[in-house]
């Protein structure tokens, strides 16, 4: 979780990604900062998202988006 965490605070320092559940509903992360998210996981925990997988519910916290990884991670 930890190298999700900064991973997402180097796109927004100022977020509390720690807290917040609506980041894709309240726009806090747009579509550009979901591709670089989706580069970087790859890169960091060498998964792919697939975009069956890129929705909303998977990217509005961060806990989603580490369960998600983790998911990936066991297939």
């Amino acid at each position: 979780m930890e190298e999700l965490m900064e991973i997402l605070k180097e796109l927004h320092p100022e977020a509390d990604f720690e807290q917040c559940s609506t980041l894709v509903d309240d726009k806090i992360l747009d579509s550009f900062d979901i591709v670089s998210i989706i580069a970087e996981i790859a890169d960091q925990f060498d998964v792919t998202i697939s975009a069956e997988h890129i929705i909303p519910e998977n990217f509005n916290s961060a806990q989603a988006l580490y369960s998600l990884i983790q998911r990936l991670e066991e297939e």
